[in-house]
């Protein structure tokens, strides 16, 4: 189901085009909205849990009638939820207030408008763009402006520091990621996320499934890259440094409380979705199969999309709870002296092996 799907199908679409089209994205907006407000506290639950087990915890246990017994804590994400959204929204005196109120949303308008090209399955998508990997790229990149502004309007010399870091990891690792994907268009010879899909389909020498990951030993390097520099764009450990609360308190967001608090945190998980989902279209098959003709109908690949999307998410979970933090001058190294001239690399060793291959 797309945007121009719904316009067609409305009755009055040709006598008041701009309502028709407003209503169409309110619609196809309003799922997505409901879809990140609950894969969050899923997520967040899913955090607490691993962590808990890598340490040797239990974790959260009750809150909530009948599941104190069961020793879940299943609703403890949504009393997470709840406590930040009744907390006191504070502002600094010496804070820009209109900045300062600003940064949070055009942090999570950036995450948001995302999963707007994201192919979801064969036939869920909202926009099929043709140019829809390049504007997921583009928009992303929304997040950096409010994370400045978050820094810059505290008024808060911690805050500022954070914003400075962040703003340099994410331009940084935004280089190698893109690189990465450029060799992904070399191969499908289209920007359009479910042309990258469908690209994918089928085996390779009947064994292996047709995923771009599997087709030279060039695209296989290209999606660590571009895995590890989205972990790092999405500000997760071992590259959280911009938000090193042994040393920056919270980064950009030391200022921030309550619902403004809430939202920074809501677009950084959405931010890991849409990394494993890039991952996942660019190299892993997007909805197809791993088993080529074996439960590969609509319906299953929704079910193959996000089972691929959630692996690659607790992956990153598993990373924050495994590996230490890496100092400033090691994260900078890492993408300027390794990730930046492999990828380079990989644009050249996928343009001689597409031409000797094919």
């Amino acid at each position: 189901m797309t945007v121009d799907n719904l316009i067609n199908w409305f009755p009055f679409g040709t006598e008041w085009p701009v309502l028709t089209f407003v209503t169409a994205v309110i619609i196809c907006a309003l799922p997505v909205f409901l879809f990140i407000a609950v894969y969050a506290l899923v997520a967040i639950y899913a955090e607490l849990k691993i962590s808990s087990f890598m340490q040797d915890k239990v974790g959260p246990m009750g809150q909530g009638v009948g599941l104190h017994a069961w020793k879940f804590g299943i609703l403890q994400p949504v009393a997470d939820a709840l406590k930040l959204i009744l907390k006191e929204d504070i502002i600094p005196d010496l804070a820009d207030k209109k900045l300062f109120v600003m940064a949070p949303f055009i942090v999570f308008v950036g995450a948001f408008i995302s999963f707007a090209a994201l192919p979801f399955g064969q036939n869920i998508i909202i926009a099929d763009m043709n140019i829809g990997i390049f504007y997921i790229l583009a928009v992303g990149s929304l997040s950096v402006i409010g994370i400045i502004l978050a820094g810059w309007s505290s008024n808060n010399k911690w805050s500022l520091y954070g914003g400075m870091r962040s703003a340099a990891q994410i331009i940084s690792y935004e280089i190698p990621a893109g690189l990465s994907i450029i060799s992904i268009v070399m191969l499908t010879g289209t920007l359009s996320m479910q042309g990258i899909i469908e690209f994918q389909s089928g085996t390779i020498w009947g064994v292996l499934p047709n995923w771009i990951i599997f087709n030279n030993p060039f695209s296989f390097i290209a999606f660590f890259i571009f895995f590890i520099s989205g972990v790092a764009e999405c500000n997760r450990t071992p590259f959280d440094i911009p938000e090193a609360e042994s040393e920056l308190v919270a980064g950009a967001f030391t200022e921030y409380s309550g619902m403004r608090y809430a939202f920074f945190f809501l677009s950084e998980y959405a931010e890991m979705f849409v990394i494993s989902a890039i991952a996942v279209t660019a190299f892993l098959g997007g909805w197809n199969s791993p088993i080529s003709g074996f439960m590969n109908s609509s319906g299953w690949g929704v079910f193959w999309f996000m089972l691929k999307s959630l692996s690659l998410i607790f992956l990153m979970i598993w990373f924050r709870w495994t590996l230490p933090r890496l100092r400033v001058d090691q994260l900078m190294s890492i993408c300027w002296k390794v990730f930046l001239p492999f990828s380079l690399v990989n644009i050249f060793g996928v343009g001689i092996w597409s031409l000797l291959v094919g």
